[in-house]
């Protein structure tokens, strides 16, 4: 791992303001490496205390703004204005401050989903592409070494063909109806805040754009789903469902999505099984990879570690022995970001090619895929044609 060699990319965020855990992860990630540099902010719905938390962040009260409109407004009008922006808001929003960011040329980076419907995520993309900007969507678990790792072993053929693949997403935090005293918590039970969806998009996102990283070859063919609100409460949406899907090529997956999973603290497991051996990992053991070769022992593969395939070594930030997490695993997802809008930026590193992130087509799957576990499961839990 080196640092970034260029200037930092002028950043700003939207959201993620104080109190927000996941805006501290955005900047802690971004600021890492040396890549992004944070210039400006719309931190917060409330405009004073947004101001304020911009200042205590050491930013030009200036560029300590209202609201994102008035920031894309005013930066666009900079010599050294903002370049990309970090969008970390409640569902809803997501979609027209990333369609404003891309029409004000801006390089976007997106808490998930992207947004509500497939429409939406492919006027996105068009925008995008038109504009020659990146957008990324923090699926920020791929930032995980081990992730590259199960990828090579996959494309070397040491599974052989790929039969099953089992994935889930399952805590307990939820389990009983912690929105009635949590407000951070309660916009993501309501369809007005959280869409279509809440644990499908919520978690179950994220073991998918894993396993499409790791099996970028296999294509859905058709899927079936069906999903429950246990805390009735929370109807129409749910907090378990389970997804059934068949691959083009004749591979068959699951994905347990749960936030009702009671005792589980997080519950993220992405196995992959071949008709040689299988792997496994869970990202509560986030540095360690299974490797189960039919009549053999286990093995346990582990992080920074010599006999890993380069890939998988690309992202090491302190050798072997020494446990990373989600910190650095995001650091690293951010890496990427800054390395795919440098590439647009005429200074592409060598190999940027080959370059994994999960960019807008990421988004625009993860959309896809609730649009249509929401259209099988109230239809009762048919199979449908993936479309």
């Amino acid at each position: 791992m080196t640092e970034a060699k260029n200037r930092p990319i002028r950043w700003a965020m939207v959201g993620g303001g104080r109190g927000s855990q996941i805006g501290s992860i955005h900047r802690s990630a971004a600021l890492r490496d040396n890549t992004f540099e944070l210039v400006a902010g719309a931190f917060d719905i409330d405009a004073a205390r947004g101001r304020a938390f911009g200042v205590d962040l050491g930013l030009d009260p200036a560029r300590s703004y209202a609201d994102y409109a008035t920031m894309f407004a005013a930066e666009a009008k900079r010599p050294d204005g903002i370049e990309a922006v970090s969008i970390a808001t409640p569902n809803n929003t997501h979609f027209a401050i990333c369609k404003a960011a891309l029409e004000h040329g801006l390089h976007v980076i997106c808490e998930k989903p992207l947004c509500f419907t497939v429409a939406e995520a492919e006027e996105l993309k068009a925008l995008s592409e038109a504009g020659g900007r990146i957008v990324g969507v923090t699926y920020g678990y791929a930032g995980h070494q081990m992730i590259e790792q199960a990828r090579a072993m996959v494309r070397n053929g040491d599974l052989g063909e790929i039969r099953i693949v089992n994935l889930q997403f399952a805590h307990g935090f939820h389990s009983a109806a912690v929105e009635e005293q949590n407000p951070s918590t309660r916009w993501r039970v309501d369809p007005k805040f959280a869409g279509p969806s809440y644990v499908l998009g919520d978690v179950g996102t994220h073991p998918l754009y894993l396993s499409e990283v790791i099996l970028p070859h296999l294509k859905i063919k058709r899927l079936m789903c069906v999903r429950q609100s246990f805390v009735k409460s929370r109807a129409p949406l749910e907090d378990n469902a389970v997804t059934l899907m068949e691959y083009d090529n004749g591979a068959i997956a699951n994905i347990w999505s749960s936030a009702v999973n009671a005792g589980s603290m997080h519950g993220q497991k992405v196995r992959i099984v071949g008709s040689k051996a299988s792997i496994e990992w869970w990202d509560e053991w986030p540095n360690q990879l299974s490797f189960e070769i039919q009549g053999e022992p286990v093995r346990i593969l582990e992080r920074g570690m010599d006999y890993l395939y380069p890939q998988a070594r690309i992202d090491d930030r302190i050798g072997g022995g020494h446990p990373e997490g989600l910190f650095e695993a995001w650091a690293n997802l951010y890496r990427r970001f800054g390395l795919a809008i440098g590439g647009t930026r005429g200074v592409a590193p060598e190999g940027l090619e080959d370059l994994v992130f999960p960019g807008v087509d990421a988004g625009l799957e993860g959309v896809r895929w609730v649009e249509n576990c929401v259209r099988s499961a109230d239809a009762g839990g048919i199979w449908v044609e993936y479309s």
